[in-house]
């Protein structure tokens, strides 16, 4: 599986960012798709986990009433719609794939991931 994201970059408190991870390899329909941030210093964190089938959602409380993720089968893209930006949000956000095919929030259920892409939310 690979996977290859792309949407992020430098805004303003309050805007908004769309993120898109292009999935494609084999048997994808196994596979739920996550989006996990990390900043310098600290660990990958979960933000917004989803099956395949799009029927099983999960994501952090922090996120929970400004991001959405969603999943287009048609085009193997999995998107983290992210409104309401804030400075705490800076991080690179890494798409993964979750062979438990659940939305699972534990990094180690990932096998896949991406490169990563920036996201930086100024003040």
């Amino acid at each position: 599986v690979q996977l290859v994201e792309s949407g992020g970059g430098s805004v303003q408190a309050g805007d908004s960012l769309r993120l898109s991870c292009a999935a494609s390899g084999r048997t994808l329909s196994s596979y739920g798709l996550g989006w996990f941030r990390q900043t310098p210093g600290k660990d990958r964190e979960f933000v917004a986990g989803i099956s395949w089938s799009g029927s099983t959602i999960t994501s952090i409380e922090p996120v929970k009433a400004r991001f959405t993720i969603s999943i287009d089968n048609a085009k193997n893209t999995v998107y983290l719609q992210m409104n309401s930006l804030k400075p705490e949000d800076t991080a690179l956000y890494y798409c993964a794939a979750d062979s438990s095919n659940g939305g699972s929030s534990w990094k180690e259920d990932y096998d896949y991931w991406g490169q990563g892409t920036q996201v930086t939310v100024s003040s």
